[in-house]
């Protein structure tokens, strides 16, 4: 529950007597970090960032999650379903198998692109009947390696090209000249400024993640409540995104936000900061973040400072999942699913074989709920 200050004047006199009256005056006229008045929190005001808000695209996504994926021939597993497909003609880009399949991966720099990449691998090998190699070159999270990798990748014997993209400005135009060579381009995961690849493949995106925790926040949290937000890094989209729509969330909803910190995905810098906030209000409410990696470290901050865990929101990382399981906690998990790494696979082999794909392939990204998280468990 929140817990209101109290703050203990001094007798030093008629002038400072004044002064503390006045500024009490001032307070309970409404100053932005108070509450109005009535035990009601002080409205919320989102502060964009304008390089990376797109209102249209944030309704657009917000809508999507209530459509139902369809099947379009590539089966019923939510990694080959589709939102609102539009189907286009790949019958230019059939040949005989097994093919040759490329791949330029941004990196493999952190726990989610560790575990997409072996997800990868595991969709080759079980298509192995259709793909006679598969060469795949780490870009190593440089856009310079990146651009010469494409470069390699096109002037050698591939049949399809993936590409994850490092930063989507930058390999923009690395990507137009491969798509000029006539090898069937795929991209996926994050985006580039073109529509000039086959297909293009994504989960709903940032916007959805974001407002999947703060919904639930706003509907788990006491009127008035204090939730601390944690993120990971300024300036990258889907991050943004996530925190943009968790804004336009908590700004109709009756909720302090006593602040937005950075924790850079370390688990050490995130539990310090939760620690840090508890003891400077008097406890917290809800702890919303931009992604799961911190989750379980925010938690266990609850636990050493001897208060319950409040409602959180983390993401479908196992950890944190066996951590909402064991202790019963009061928690969502939005996804940004690591089977959208199947997904260009077999793409490439429907591509290849003259079949339809998507243009924009937007994979069903719903959240993991009380619901069913015992079974998600059970099937990792």
């Amino acid at each position: 529950k929140s817990m209101s200050r109290t703050r203990n004047w001094s007798r030093l006199g008629v002038i400072v007597l004044s002064l503390a009256l006045l500024a009490f005056t001032i307070a309970a006229c409404g100053d932005d970090d108070d509450d109005g008045g009535d035990g009601q929190a002080a409205a919320f005001t989102p502060k964009h960032n304008p390089d990376f808000f797109d209102r249209q695209e944030m309704e657009r996504q917000l809508a999507q999650r209530d459509v139902e994926p369809e099947d379009f021939g590539a089966g019923s597993d939510p990694w080959v379903q589709a939102i609102e497909p539009e189907l286009v003609d790949t019958s230019e880009y059939r040949k005989p198998g097994p093919w040759n399949i490329c791949f330029s991966n941004a990196a493999v720099d952190n726990p989610w692109r560790v575990v997409g990449w072996t997800t990868m691998q595991a969709e080759v090998e079980a298509l192995r009947d259709d793909i006679a190699d598969f060469e795949a070159v780490d870009a190593e999270a440089s856009d310079d390696k990146q651009i010469s990798d494409i470069q390699s990748l096109t002037r050698g014997n591939c049949d399809a090209l993936i590409v994850s993209p490092n930063t989507t400005e930058t390999l923009t135009p690395a990507v137009e000249q491969a798509c000029e060579t006539g090898i069937p381009v795929i991209v996926y995961d994050r985006g580039v400024n073109t529509d000039c690849p086959v297909t293009f493949i994504h989960p709903i995106g940032g916007y959805a993640f974001g407002a999947d925790g703060a919904e639930f926040l706003a509907e788990n949290v006491d009127s008035g409540g204090k939730v601390l937000a944690l993120r990971i890094l300024p300036g990258v989209d889907v991050l943004e995104t996530r925190w943009s729509a968790a804004q336009e969330v908590f700004a109709d909803a009756d909720l302090e936000i006593v602040g937005d910190e950075f924790t850079e995905g370390d688990a050490a810098t995130a539990k310090q900061i939760v620690t840090d906030y508890i003891e400077r209000e008097g406890g917290l409410d809800g702890i919303w973040m931009d992604a799961g990696a911190v989750g379980v470290a925010a938690a266990e901050a609850f636990e050493d400072a001897g208060q319950e865990i409040p409602p959180i929101n983390g993401e479908d990382q196992l950890d944190f999942l066996r951590k909402w399981q064991e202790d019963g906690l009061t928690a969502v998990a939005p996804v940004y699913s690591n089977f959208q790494w199947r997904t260009p696979i077999i793409a490439a082999t429907r591509i290849l074989n003259g079949e339809e794909v998507p243009k924009e392939w937007i994979l069903p990204q719903d959240p993991i709920t009380e619901e069913n998280v015992d079974q998600v468990v059970e099937d990792l």
